[in-house]
């Protein structure tokens, strides 16, 4: 019982992902209350399943116990399985938070960027002619669809 084939990973995977939190990315996820309810909701469904899938009785997926600690619990969920779950909720959950602010950021320098105009006093009029949607003329798109309805 060495734990080092499936205990290790499981641990060095809650450090990795919790490092990269509090050093790296910083998004306060840790705090927010939404995420530990995230939490206890895959716990709630976590129990149930991994319980059915891994119970000693019959079980459907099996563990080598040198490679774990041997600890189960409940219903003979090993504890590293709690980790790895802990380690994949979070880090999605991670890769979100990172994804929107990065959309956040980039939607504030467009509405902070000059305009055309701004930038190239003198410009704006010529260019409102041809940068200004052709009212009465249809896309290609919208013509084909059109075309296709009517047959």
């Amino acid at each position: 019982m060495t734990g080092l084939g499936y205990t290790l990973p499981a641990v060095l995977s809650v450090i990795v992902v919790c490092v990269w939190e509090l050093l790296v990315l910083r998004t306060g996820l840790f705090r927010k209350p939404a995420y530990w309810i995230s939490m206890t909701i895959m716990l709630s469904f976590q129990v149930p399943v991994d319980g059915w899938l891994t119970k000693l009785s019959a079980p459907i997926v099996l563990y080598v116990d040198e490679h774990t600690l041997d600890v189960r619990f409940p219903w003979d969920i090993p504890v590293e399985d709690f980790l790895f779950g802990f380690s994949l909720i979070t880090a999605v959950l991670l890769l979100w938070e990172r994804q929107q602010r990065r959309r956040t950021r980039r939607r504030r320098e467009r509405e902070s960027a000059p305009t055309a105009h701004e930038s190239r006093p003198g410009w704006a009029p010529a260019a409102a002619r041809f940068l200004r949607p052709q009212q009465g003329r249809a896309s290609r798109k919208t013509r084909r669809r059109r075309e296709h309805a009517a047959s």
